[in-house]
């Protein structure tokens, strides 16, 4: 039986080693290797712990774990799985809970091009110490991402296949972190396999996503980690040697609240939520860089649609236990199609199939008779979504690259992201021609908009935001150095005893690829960095013990 990771919040000591602000990616990989590094870790997490099985399988529960903010608006509890942050320039939407983004994202792991590392924003050793090729190799192990060795056979790949006829490149499988096989996993979790139900994107009830709540954060706890949920941090400050992280109860009301001491802080709050820590914090005197805040990304994210096609796509999840019966839907993301451009970077993309998970079913036809398309959505009111108009849907998931000129400020107790002529970025039209193209090869529509008539409006909207405390070479560049260390100051390249960010918020550019694996790596090779300043070894014990590899930092 599955045990929860997360103790009650009245637990939390006064003072640890190492406090880690966040769960997914960077901060998995922060507490599971400084908790085998014999360091006294406490985990802080601003959402709820789900077990298997709990994560929202129908439109009720979905609603009830839906946080949307916006200016003054303010709707559902701070600790809900799903963050929506609307923008006057673009939308954001980010996973909260343990394990992060990990929870609901895709799952797809792909490394981006070796041009993508070659861009000067990056600090020079980042490519000259040889760490990120095992970091990326660290990342591979403990997540495991895998291709469906029968993807071609899905009948969404198919049409993608179909699709493909109008970007003149096949399909071809996508790396995702997924147990299509039952297995135990390097933490020791035991997992079944995947029953290709497509609702990775709302949380998988089966187990068989290698999310961080089933890779680090068991192996964290393993190793002593402490961790407790609904506390978010409001910032940080230095208290003695060390420094002092202040923190209140998600949904408190009147702010009261607590902290907690620790020699290194480790913020892996997210894109957001690290860079609106350090902004506040700044504002309570910490100095920081300028660049706080700065080369906001969308990482050329975009979520679009075609409709009435020739194919039936099956690109609707059906859960677990599963709702319909038909033929196997598949990993929210099951192949892609990669269209590099030798030339120019930036013009590079990877047109993904996606699948819109099974609570959000009941929506779709009104999403559709919205968007001014009532035939096929009072049709799919009839037949249902698995049968009618909506069961020939396709859903593209496209990553490509943008020019991260966003800019995270602080606005009515948050944050927003600043972004004027976000919607004019070169890549949206770039993106709308390939889509238009796919959707024509197989008489489709294509629909780039169909929550054009509710408050998401036409804008631009990313699922992978990055930026704000971008990496560089100094304070004039960065807001952290290429070992993920803040600067001190706000030029020169000092950096603070005990202060990191290992998060989404530490790639300066877009990378062309969704981003899970790049920022675990990014993680994993700030922890070695860590460990060799500080003359501290990963245990290999434990490992050794439960038949496992060693995990080497050297």
């Amino acid at each position: 039986m599955q045990q929860r990771l997360s103790s009650p919040r009245e637990e939390i000591g006064s003072a640890y080693d190492v406090v880690v602000v966040g769960s997914g990616y960077g901060g998995g990989v922060a507490a599971s290797r400084l908790a085998r590094a014999g360091q006294s870790v406490c985990v802080i997490e601003k959402g709820k712990e789900f077990l298997t099985g709990e994560f929202p399988g129908r439109l009720p529960e979905l609603r009830r774990e839906l946080q949307v903010h916006g200016g003054k608006m303010r709707s559902g509890s701070r600790a809900g799985l799903f963050d929506f942050r609307l923008g006057s320039d673009i939308h954001v939407l980010v996973g909260c809970g343990l394990g992060g983004g990990s929870l609901i994202n895709a799952g797809v792991a792909l490394e981006p091009e070796a041009r993508v590392f070659a861009d000067p924003v990056w600090p020079e050793e980042l490519r000259s110490d040889g760490l990120l090729a095992q970091g990326f190799a660290r990342a591979s192990a403990m997540l495991r991402p895998m291709r469906y060795a029968k993807a071609a056979d899905l009948t969404k790949v198919r049409a993608l296949e179909a699709a493909s006829a109008g970007l003149g490149r096949a399909p071809v499988a996508a790396p995702v972190v997924v147990s299509f096989e039952e297995t135990v996993n390097p933490a020791g979790v035991a997992q079944p396999a995947c029953t290709l139900c497509g609702d990775c994107c709302s949380g998988c009830n089966v187990g068989a996503k290698n999310t961080v709540a089933m890779t680090y954060l068991p192996d964290a706890r393993a190793h002593g980690a402490e961790m407790f949920t609904e506390l978010s941090v409001s910032h940080i400050e230095k208290h003695g040697a060390g420094w002092r992280v202040h923190f209140a109860p998600s949904d408190a009301k009147d702010g009261a609240g607590g902290h907690v001491d620790a020699k290194t802080v480790i913020l892996a709050a997210g894109t957001l939520g690290s860079t609106e820590i350090l902004l506040r914090s700044r504002e309570k005197g910490l100095t920081l860089s300028d660049r706080l805040g700065m080369r906001f990304s969308a990482n050329g994210d975009i979520i679009a649609f075609a409709l009435g096609g020739r194919e039936r796509v099956n690109g609707i999840g059906v859960g677990h236990p599963p709702k319909y019966v038909g033929d196997a839907v598949g990993a929210a993301v099951a192949a892609q199609i990669e269209l590099p451009d030798a030339n120019h970077l930036d013009r590079s993309m990877i047109v993904q199939e996606g699948v819109l998970p099974s609570a959000l079913a009941p929506l779709l036809p009104v999403f559709f008779i919205a968007g001014g398309r009532l035939l096929g959505a009072a049709e799919s009111l009839i037949k249902g979504v698995y049968r009618g108009p909506l069961s020939h849907l396709h859903t593209f998931f496209v990553v490509s690259h943008d020019e991260a000129k966003g800019r995270i400020v602080l606005d009515n107790g948050g944050v927003k992201v600043e972004w004027p002529g976000a919607g004019d970025e070169p890549v949206y039209a770039r993106v709308d021609e390939a889509l238009t193209k796919a959707a024509a090869a197989v008489g489709a529509r294509y629909i780039k908009s169909p929550l054009a008539a509710t408050s998401m409006g036409t804008k631009p909207a990313t699922a992978h935001p990055l930026g704000g405390c971008g990496m560089g070479e100094d304070a004039k560049s960065g807001v952290v150095n290429h070992k993920c260390q803040v600067f001190d100051d706000s030029s020169g390249g000092s950096v603070y005893s005990g202060l990191y960010v290992c998060d989404g918020s530490i790639i300066p550019r877009s990378i062309g690829v969704n981003p899970l694996l790049t920022i675990t790596a990014l993680a994993e090779r700030a922890m070695v960095h860590l460990a060799r300043d500080r003359n501290l070894g990963f245990d290999h014990a434990a490992a050794e013990k439960l038949g496992h590899e060693p995990l080497p930092i050297v």
